[in-house]
């Protein structure tokens, strides 16, 4: 062994247990991209952040039985970004669909979240998606923009028709989203309904909803937290989900249907590392979680 090999390592990888590409199941992809953030900003910085939090928390989960260092994990580092926001999801929807050939599970470190509809373009139409956001994103155009971190559900809806759009933990919406949201057979859970119905009831909820679907993508917007747990977001909206009622949820819906999936929108200057550590501890979860179904 030479000397580099030995006493240089490359930057911070996600959980710090690399595997090679090529052996790999897993693959992690930072896209710190940050362009139409409309009241802070800073998500650009989020990966390096989130892979710092992840190398010093620890790896088993109670929830799977699962630890995180016998995943077969690889990082590839973050993609290359442009200032401009269609040149960024198209570069972004390249680097997807070849991953997704692949059929290695990939995940994708925002940025803010109008990559998912870089990924989603991947992705395709067969695919249901579900949603952890305090937001809708329905809004057809916000400050004359019309592609942004606000209006990125509605775009996906209207270019991509997946089978279905499930959001959960909805509590920051205008009306124009709500009444899009009826017309178009978008179906959302708000936070009152999860404290009212439990986590038992509303996962149930949920899987009717998924009961024919045969492919799942994921995307969590770490702003579905309430400000207590998440307080280093771009848009935080109080009466938020508890750490625990969120990971019961989504631990819930990880299983072998998970075609890839996405955390976003995590501002790490607002806050002393909280967020980022929560966003680690959330991509361990679901991780273990789906390895958890694999294996059985």
């Amino acid at each position: 062994m030479s000397y580099r090999e030995l006493l240089v390592s490359s930057s911070p990888v996600f959980s710090g247990y690399q595997r090679a590409f090529e052996e790999s199941d897993y693959v992690i992809l930072g896209v710190p991209f940050d362009a139409t953030g409309t009241y802070r900003t800073g998500a650009r910085f989020a990966p390096l952040a989130i892979r710092e939090a992840s190398l010093n928390i620890e790896t088993y989960s109670f929830r799977s039985g699962v630890d995180i260092e016998d995943l077969k994990i690889h990082d590839l580092g973050d993609l290359h970004v442009a200032g401009e926001v269609e040149e960024t999801l198209k570069r972004l929807e390249k680097v997807a669909r070849e991953l997704l050939e692949t059929r290695k599970l990939t995940v994708f470190i925002g940025g803010e979240h109008t990559i998912t509809l870089g990924i989603m373009r991947a992705v395709g139409k067969n695919t249901a998606i579900v949603s952890f956001d305090a937001h809708l994103d329905l809004r057809n155009e916000y400050l004359d923009v019309t592609t942004s971190h606000t209006t990125f559900m509605r775009r996906i809806h209207e270019q991509l028709r997946p089978i279905r759009i499930i959001e959960i933990g909805t509590r920051a919406v205008c009306r124009e989203e709500l009444e899009y949201a009826k017309k178009s057979g978008i179906h959302f859970i708000t936070n009152h309904q999860i404290f009212t119905d439990g986590v038992e009831k509303t996962l149930r909820t949920i899987k009717k909803q998924l009961a024919n679907v045969k492919r799942t993508y994921l995307t969590i917007d770490m702003d579905v937290l309430d400000p207590a747990f998440a307080p280093g977001v771009q848009n935080p909206k109080p009466d938020g989900l508890t750490i625990n009622t969120f990971l019961n949820l989504l631990c819930g819906l990880c299983d072998q249907r998970v075609t890839a999936l996405d955390l976003v929108e995590v501002a790490p200057n607002y806050d002393n590392g909280t967020t980022a550590i929560q966003a680690a501890k959330t991509l361990f979860e679901a991780l273990s979680s789906i390895e958890k179904t694999k294996r059985q």
